[in-house]
C-alpha cells in the first residue's frame, strides 16, 4: 500500500498534481533518497527547488514545490503548492489523522534522542512502530515524521525540540500526543531566555499538544518541577512524576555496572526490575519515564522491560567503544563517544559515566591506566557560558579524573579552572588537537570525548 497517492497528497495540502503518482517515502535530501520516494523542496542553505530534476532522475515518485523548477516539464509527477513546508505540514498532520497510532512526544534539555530509541525499544515487538530518524525534532523535522507514518502504525514516537520560544506547542499539536515526556529541564539555549524558568514555560508547552485525558510524565525534583506540574493540571493532563525519590516511578537500589545498569524501581503498582545496557544513572532515570510511558500505554510489564533491555545508545551519544592500538597484542583504549552535543547537565552526567569506568594499568607506555576527558565548547549559553565553561571543574567527578584536555575559545575558561595536575592540552579547535593524539592517549585508558557539534 502506498504511504502517499496524489489524491491523498492534494486532498491533505489543497495542491494540484499536474498527473497521478503514488510515493512509498518522503525525503528532503537527494543523497540519501530512494526510488518511490516523494521529493520535498525545502529552502534552507540551498533551495531544493533546485534539486527536483535530480531526485526525479533519481527515481523520485514525485516532488512537493511551490512552482515549477527549472528543467523540469509541466506535466511531471509534482504536488504543487504555496508552500512546501506548509505543504509538508500539512501531510503530517494528515497522517496523523487518518491513524489509529498512539504517539508519544519527548522533549527535554538532555535525553531527548536517547530516551526515543529506549521507547523504540520498548516498543519494538509489541506492535508497529514508527519513530523519528536521527534528531529529527524541529519545524521540519516533525512534520517530516509524521508525513513518513504509516497508516497501520500502532505506537508513534515523535522527538520535539527547540532553540527559541514559542517552537514546541505548534509541534506538539501537529503530533497530537497520547503522551508527552519532558526528560528535564537544564541550561540550554540559554542564549534565547532570560533564565531556567523560561525554558522550563518552553518545555512544558509541549503539554499543550495532549489530546483530553493524555498523560504527562514530568521529572520530579527539579527547581523548575513545579512549573511543569503547574502545566500539567491546567491542562487536565494524568500526570505521572519521575526521577527523584518522592516520584511515582523512582530508583530504589541499583547496581551500576560498567557495562550496564540494574535498577529496582519503586513504582505505583509495585517493585520492578529492569536492566539498561549502558553505564550511567542518567540513562537509567531516563529508562523509568520509558517505562511510566509503557504503564500508561497499558502494554505488558515483561514484554516492555525486555524491550527496554535491547537498547544501547548509539554513536555520538555516550557509545562505549574499544579502539584497539596494537592488534598482535591485543592493547587499546575504551573510547566513550559523546561528541553529538553538549550542554552542563549532560556534560556532568558524562562525567559521572567515566569516573565510574575501570582503566587498565601495565598494559601502555605509562604503567597507570588513565581516565581522559577532551572536552569541546558547549554553545549556545548566552551570557554566563563562561562561567559555566569554568563551573565544570567543581563536578565531583573531576576527582577521579586523570588528565582534562580542552578544546574551543569557550573552554579555555575549564582550562584556567582547572587544577595543574588535571590540566591537559588546550587548543583553539578540534583540528588543532589531532596531530598531537597518540601522544594524548595510551592503552590502557578510558577517554571521554564529548561536545557541542558546532
Amino acid at each position: 500500500m502506498a504511504l502517499w497517492t496524489s489524491e491523498a497528497a492534494v486532498a491533505a495540502t489543497g495542491g494540484r498534481a499536474p498527473v497521478a503518482w503514488q510515493a512509498e517515502g518522503v525525503s528532503i535530501d537527494t543523497r540519501s533518497l530512494k526510488p518511490g520516494d516523494l521529493f520535498v523542496a525545502l529552502k534552507d542553505l540551498r533551495d531544493g527547488h533546485d534539486f527536483v530534476a535530480q531526485a526525479l532522475a533519481a527515481g523520485a515518485a514525485a516532488a512537493l514545490v511551490s512552482r515549477i523548477p527549472e528543467g523540469v516539464s509541466a506535466d511531471a509527477p509534482l504536488l504543487i503548492v504555496p508552500d512546501v513546508l506548509r505543504g509538508l505540514e500539512a501531510l503530517g498532520r494528515a497522517a496523523r489523522a487518518r491513524s489509529q497510532a498512539r504517539v508519544i512526544g519527548v522533549t527535554g534539555s538532555v535525553g531527548k534522542t536517547s530516551t526515543k530509541e529506549m521507547l523504540r525499544s520498548m516498543l519494538t515487538g509489541q506492535g508497529r512502530v514508527h519513530a523519528a530518524e536521527a534528531s529529527y525534532n524541529n519545524h521540519w523535522g516533525v512534520p517530516l515524521t509524521l508525513a513518513r507514518m504509516p497508516a497501520d502504525t500502532d505506537f508513534a514516537v515523535i522527538e520535539i525540540g527547540m532553540n527559541h520560544p514559542g517552537e514546541i506547542a505548534p509541534l506538539a499539536r501537529m503530533a497530537d500526543l497520547d503522551v508527552a515526556v519532558i526528560t528535564t529541564v537544564a541550561p540550554a539555549h540559554l542564549f534565547a531566555f532570560d533564565n531556567l524558568d523560561g525554558i522550563a514555560v518552553e518545555k512544558a508547552s509541549i503539554l499543550d499538544g495532549l489530546r483530553q485525558g493524555g498523560t504527562a510524565i514530568l521529572p520530579e525534583g527539579l527547581t523548575v518541577s513545579p512549573i511543569l506540574m503547574a502545566k500539567a493540571h491546567a491542562v487536565g493532563a494524568d500526570l505521572v512524576t519521575f526521577a527523584e525519590a518522592g516520584a511515582d516511578w523512582h530508583i530504589g537500589t541499583a547496581q551500576w555496572g560498567e557495562e550496564a545498569s540494574a535498577v529496582h524501581a519503586i513504582t505505583p503498582k509495585g517493585r520492578r526490575l529492569f536492566r539498561v545496557q549502558s553505564p550511567g544513572r542518567h540513562f537509567a532515570v531516563n529508562a523509568l519515564a520509558v517505562l511510566a510511558v509503557a504503564e500508561a500505554l497499558h502494554l505488558d510489564p515483561a514484554l516492555s522491560a525486555q524491550g527496554l533491555g535491547r537498547w544501547q545508545p548509539p554513536a555520538g551519544r555516550g557509545m562505549r567503544e574499544r579502539i584497539t592500538t596494537d592488534a598482535v597484542e591485543g592493547m587499546g583504549f575504551d573510547l566513550i563517544d559523546d561528541a553529538f552535543n553538549a550542554n552542563p547537565a549532560s556534560m556532568a552526567a558524562s562525567l559521572d559515566v567515566l569516573s565510574i569506568l575501570q582503566p587498565t594499568d601495565n598494559i601502555g607506555r605509562i604503567a597507570k591506566g588513565r581516565r581522559i576527558a577532551i572536552l569541546g565548547d558547549m554553545l549556545e549559553l548566552g551570557e554566563t557560558e563562561l562561567a559555566l565553561h569554568a563551573a565544570i571543574a567543581d563536578h565531583p567527578a573531576m576527582a577521579s579524573l586523570h588528565l582534562v584536555h580542552c578544546v574551543g575559545p569557550r573552554m579555555k575558561a575549564l582550562h584556567a579552572a582547572l587544577p595543574p595536575a588535571r590540566r591537559g592540552d588546550w587548543v583553539e579547535a578540534a583540528a588543532d588537537l589531532l596531530p598531537r593524539l597518540s601522544s594524548l592517549v595510551d592503552a590502557g585508558d578510558v577517554v571521554l570525548v564529548k561536545g557541542s557539534k558546532g
